[in-house]
């Protein structure tokens, strides 16, 4: 390749992999997130070539994941035109600062915005809340921790957010949805504070083995993404090794976490196979074996 060529293989859309013989669901995406037709482009249907590529491969189902306002209407509204989709609604915890101390840098999808305080963040809990009683809407998420990209002054906002959301899930009878990045023992102490909802599911699973084993004896979920297939995710593996296959789910994250070898590239529900496969070499089970547990699993955890 000369210098003059642009390597465009690391923006192209990975290849379709072999479809799975027992059809499954990706317990937790971002339809609204995909790459969107250019600006003029002729219109079209996203979401439904998403489903449909998915669909070709096994993966039959999708849980559309709200993390703000936006989003969660979106997600509740995609969920009532696509059978195949099922929504959760929630603040994500990186939202709930954002919304109580303004965003002046415009980090979020919103743009910039100004201080709300504890009054916005009331409205948009508020806003949740009545969307989390649609019966399209099947879980309350992604609500949580998140300790990498919100500092000490935004913990108040989400740890009042997180227990809102707790009750909000409660309340409705709905699957609590957790984002949980390096807030392990706070989000464990908080479910254990406020008395978790009966169907909890860590998505993306960030922990050890040993706390994969205080989520079995609790019951959680542990959701596994593309990158339990990454090089240094040796503890993840070792996670995932451990969690009881009846509490195991699989996910995408997408457009997020897109697993090897094509790391770095768009990630999709399509690609669900490919993580797989990884994870039931992972439990020793075969490829069916898993296929057939995650999909239960994700039925009875989300209840469709």
């Amino acid at each position: 390749m000369s210098s003059t060529t642009k390597d465009t293989t690391k923006d192209a859309p990975p290849p379709l992999p072999e479809p799975l013989r027992v059809p499954v669901a990706d317990a937790h995406t971002h339809l609204d997130m995909l790459p969107q037709p250019p600006l003029g482009g002729a219109a079209r249907d996203t979401v439904g070539e998403a489903l449909a590529k998915a669909a070709s491969v096994g993966v039959t189902t999708v849980v559309q994941v709200g993390c703000d306002v936006n989003g969660s209407r979106w997600a509740a509204e995609t969920a009532a035109a696509y059978e195949a989709v099922h929504a959760t609604v929630a603040l994500h915890p990186n939202e709930a600062p954002r919304i109580v101390l303004g965003d002046p840098d415009g980090w979020s999808r919103q743009g910039a915005r100004e201080p709300g305080g504890d009054a916005a963040l009331d409205a948009a809990l508020a806003e949740i809340d009545a969307l989390a009683a649609l019966p399209h809407v099947r879980g309350v998420g992604e609500t949580g921790l998140d300790h990498f990209r919100t500092g000490p002054e935004g913990m108040a906002a989400q740890q009042r957010s997180f227990r809102a959301h707790i009750e909000i899930a409660k309340r409705h009878g709905k699957a609590l949805v957790i984002h949980d990045r390096e807030a392990h023992d706070d989000v464990l102490r908080i479910l254990r504070e406020e008395g978790a909802p009966d169907t909890v599911v860590f998505h993306c699973y960030s922990g050890d083995a040993d706390m994969a084993k205080v989520c079995a004896e609790a019951g959680y979920f542990m959701s596994f993404a593309g990158n339990v297939t990454f090089k240094n995710a040796q503890p993840l593996r070792d996670a995932l090794a451990v969690a009881p296959p009846e509490l195991v789910l699989v996910e995408t994250d997408a457009p997020f976490l897109t697993p090897a070898p094509y790391r770095g590239r768009p990630n999709a529900p399509y690609l669900i196979p490919v993580t797989l496969r990884a994870m039931a070499e992972v439990k020793g089970m075969t490829e069916d074996a898993l296929a057939t547990a995650v999909a239960v699993n994700t039925a009875r955890a989300f209840g469709y």
